[in-house]
């Protein structure tokens, strides 16, 4: 089973696909605080974030639902360490070749799975937050930090590396099954 994923994770173009290690997925208070400081300014703006994605303890066991998974990640080259346009481009193919990983697996209607990307959605210009439900439920992905995941202590405990080096930029998604 994950190497039929794992097969259509490369073939989308993912520099790095792994099996998830189910034992890193435990949502840490800390992680949320950071959401909470503001740095992206998703927190309390979008439907995928927190609080809106639900609280630690929903999350948590929404995660104990899932008993497996996979991970991918989109690596790319950077000309400086401030080539904002290269993050924002390798950012957009790593939720591009996501979104259409997801939607291959929903094709399929066989798979029960929760897909967690890197960064909050970005579907809509502006998020209908809170004052309208979203526009595109069946389409909005939260990131693996908005259930509290240390993004880093998954990837490596899952086998992958989280930095790959001098002037690289890495994206890391996660799919988990039932």
């Amino acid at each position: 089973m994950y190497n039929d994923y794992m097969t259509m994770a490369e073939n989308l173009g993912f520099s790095h696909t792994a099996q998830l290690n189910m034992t890193e997925l435990a949502p840490k208070a800390e992680v949320r605080e950071m959401c909470a400081d503001g740095k992206c300014r998703a927190y309390g703006n979008k439907w995928s974030c927190p609080p809106a994605c639900g609280s630690l303890e929903f999350v948590k066991k929404r995660l104990s639902d899932f008993n497996s998974g996979i991970i991918v990640q989109t690596t790319g080259r950077l000309e400086d360490d401030f080539d904002f346009t290269a993050m924002a481009e390798t950012q957009k193919l790593h939720k591009a070749r996501f979104e259409t990983l997801t939607r291959q697996l929903e094709a399929m209607n066989t798979v029960d799975f929760l897909a967690l990307t890197a960064g909050g959605c970005t579907i809509c210009i502006k998020c209908t937050y809170p004052d309208k439900p979203c526009r595109f439920p069946k389409r909005m992905l939260s990131s693996m930090e908005a259930y509290g995941l240390l993004v880093s202590e998954v990837c490596i405990s899952s086998g992958l590396g989280y930095n790959y080096g001098p002037q690289t930029i890495t994206y890391s998604s996660c799919i988990l099954f039932k």
